[in-house]
């Protein structure tokens, strides 16, 4: 029956590589379901609720990529658009929580529409090979600087904006923490080069049990002002599902009185859907590439169902109480595992599922044992660069920009947007613009200025 669903045979995988590879890209996401709700609790979200829809609008989402597109995706609410929701809508703007969770609906809706007109397919097609290949370096750089962020190997500076951990203070707790994810990269390296199956996921057990070690060992003390929690399960499950109710279905009992500026409530909406889209975008490029997945003109096969599912799951989430849910760019850490069709997101997916009742176990998962699968993983996509022609400067510079731009912005639409307008800048201006710059992305590179401008 799996053979019938998900073709293993054709993507030349099997069973145990899908479902390993689902697993890992679980492993390395699943900080998600303690971020999200610690970030969206802050516009007054209830957190028990939001951990909860967060947990079921990624199961959604993530089956609907596998049986859409039969693609290894994941979906789960996206960084940064949590962040804009909470701070800058609700926070700055001073709409209520269910206005912004409304505003992530009617994106949602839009989306739809998007994708079975084939809008979004045609902006995915509209960019050049190159530039995809940037795309998928830039994320490369982009999820390994997560991972050193998420180690707290790399720290805030106020001279630097970003140096290295000392280990000077606070090495019980922090210190510990990054020399155990610095330990971890060594430990999943090796275990890569020694062509281990399942090496990152392994990498990542082996670096929490390590930690576990550590901390009844007494050299790793959890410290939760400074953000290090225990690493030891005190709880495996819980089946108290009622906070969901708080947020399930409240942005159609939102005060609608609060839209006295609805030119703003337009530009929040067009917000969210701009970061949307070409977070998604990206993100299915940069992944689709690493794994081969693109055809001779850089297409990617069934793309309009992988494209639907991220709409659909869009507005799930928010009617579920959670922000934008889209495609992960963690997803590469399954693809890097092997990863291939749709089986790999049904692994991912039901664990998700799982983690509404085994959610005390999976918080638990430190973020310096996730962190050195992000960094092998950016390894792994910045080998993109070698496909870039650097000889040519009209195409190189562009793709350099695109590189650099996502993990300095710390955004994959801004690389994307600094691409496709220098891209089409220095084809114009150099006259070799004709048959290089279609009408798409003459479109692309004045909404993108427009944005800057306006936005």
């Amino acid at each position: 029956m799996l053979e019938k669903l998900f073709k293993l045979k054709e993507h030349k995988t099997d069973v145990k590589t899908e479902v390993m590879a689902g697993i890992t890209t679980f492993m390395t996401m699943a900080y998600i379901l303690a971020v999200n709700p610690n970030i969206l609790s802050a516009s007054g979200m209830d957190a028990k609720a939001v951990l909860l829809a967060t947990a079921l609008a990624s199961f959604i989402g993530t089956m609907l990529m596998a049986f859409l597109a039969n693609y290894p995706f994941a979906l789960a609410p996206g960084m940064g658009l949590n962040a804009y929701l909470a701070y800058t809508v609700v926070l700055t703007y001073g709409y209520s929580w269910q206005i912004a969770l409304l505003a992530v609906f009617i994106e949602g809706i839009i989306f739809i529409l998007l994708s079975v007109t084939n809008v979004r397919e045609a902006i995915f097609n509209a960019i050049p090979l190159t530039l995809k290949s940037a795309v998928s370096a830039g994320i490369g750089l982009f999820i390994a600087f997560i991972g050193l962020q998420n180690a707290k190997i790399v720290v805030n500076s106020d001279s630097t904006l970003v140096t290295y951990q000392t280990f000077k203070t606070d090495f019980s707790s922090v210190g510990m923490g990054a020399l155990l994810a610095l330990i971890g990269v060594l430990i999943t390296g090796f275990l890569l080069i020694k062509k281990v199956k399942g090496g990152i996921l392994f990498g990542i057990l082996l670096t929490w049990v390590l930690g576990i070690i550590c901390e009844l060992l007494g050299l790793y003390v959890p410290n939760p002002a400074l953000g290090m929690y225990s690493v030891i399960p005190t709880a495996f499950v819980s089946f108290d599902f009622s906070a969901l109710g708080k947020t399930f279905g409240q942005l159609f009992a939102a005060d609608f009185s609060a839209l006295s500026n609805f030119a703003e409530f337009i530009v929040v909406i067009f917000a969210f859907l701009f970061v949307d889209i070409f977070d998604t975008l990206g993100t299915l490029i940069g992944v689709a590439s690493k794994a081969n997945m693109l055809d001779e003109e850089g297409k990617l096969p069934k793309i309009k169902g992988a494209l639907l599912a991220d709409a659909v799951a869009t507005s799930a989430g928010a009617v579920l109480g959670t922000s934008t849910t889209t495609t992960f760019v963690e997803s590469a850490a399954g693809v890097t595992e092997g990863g291939r069709t749709g089986l790999t997101a049904v692994t991912t997916g039901f664990l998700f599922l799982l983690a509404v009742v085994f959610s005390p176990l999976f918080l638990t998962i430190p973020s310096f044992a996730t962190a050195p699968a992000l960094i092998i993983v950016g390894f792994y996509m910045i080998a993109s660069v070698a496909k870039i022609d650097w000889e040519n400067m009209l195409e190189a510079i562009p793709a350099f920009l695109c590189i650099i731009a996502m993990p300095l912005c710390y955004s994959i639409s801004e690389g994307i947007a600094i691409a496709v307008i220098s891209w089409t800048i220095l084809h114009v201006c150099t006259g070799k613009a004709k048959n290089k710059v279609s009408v798409l992305m003459y479109i692309l590179t004045v909404l993108f200025i427009l944005k800057y401008i306006f936005l």
